[in-house]
């Protein structure tokens, strides 16, 4: 599976890159506008840090098909052929995932929250679709078996599709996912810092410390034997 930072705060990203094993960036308008800069310019030097490998998806605001192509088009110029492009899945969605999946854009299908979205989507020539995990459970829905039943019609419908699933409230949430196969997931920094922040492992650590500055003296390590 792999694992993308849901944010656009350069220091942030920073942080998660420098000590974890992250896979790229996931952005959307809400997330550039906490940002309170020029969305180019944020997503710009998202980019210059990450590398031309990495995975940045970057949402098209327009509200009509043709208006989502342009905005791809304007996205892929100014970031790169290889960014992703979410695309919401409603009725205009499709139209514009048929016409980029046509011109070799990639496509991130976003704002998801059923099963047939994905699978529609997937059919469009999707490399993605955005499940939302927390959000699906506040409509008193199963967001992780939304995301199950996604990956299984992809799979068992042969596409190249995979989920990214999104809007997670918790480690739980990612782990049962990543133990299920499914793409990806984009996670907000403070979760993935979640994944190892935990008392008693910090508590093993600091023992293995103290007893062998027992044994070798205050501030020793291998290194300095």
């Amino acid at each position: 599976m792999k694992l993308l930072i849901d944010d656009a705060h350069i220091d942030l990203i920073k942080e998660i890159y420098e000590y974890y094993p992250v896979d790229g960036v996931t952005t959307n308008p809400s997330i550039l506008a906490k940002c309170g800069e020029e969305p180019f310019k944020v997503l710009k030097e998202i980019r210059q840090l990450i590398g031309d490998e990495a995975q940045l998806h970057v949402q098209a605001v327009a509200d009509t098909a043709e208006g989502m192509v342009e905005d791809a088009r304007r996205i892929t110029r100014e970031l790169g052929a290889d960014t992703y492009v979410k695309i919401p899945a409603i009725k205009e969605g499709f139209k514009a995932m048929k016409i980029l999946a046509e011109e070799g854009i990639r496509v991130t299908a976003t704002a998801v929250y059923t099963p047939m979205q994905g699978f529609l989507a997937g059919k469009c020539g999707a490399a993605y679709v955005a499940p939302y995990i927390n959000r699906i459970d506040n409509m008193g829905y199963n967001g992780i078996g939304v995301a199950k039943q996604i990956h299984d019609i992809l799979k068992n419908n042969h596409m190249e599709t995979e989920v990214i699933a999104a809007s997670f409230k918790n480690t739980q949430q990612v782990l049962e996912l990543c133990v299920y196969g499914v793409g990806a997931a984009t996670v907000a920094p403070d979760v993935i810092q979640g994944f190892v922040k935990n008392r008693e492992i910090m508590a093993a650590v600091d023992d293995f410390v103290k007893d062998f500055e027992e044994l070798t003296g205050k501030g020793k390590t291998m290194s300095a034997l």
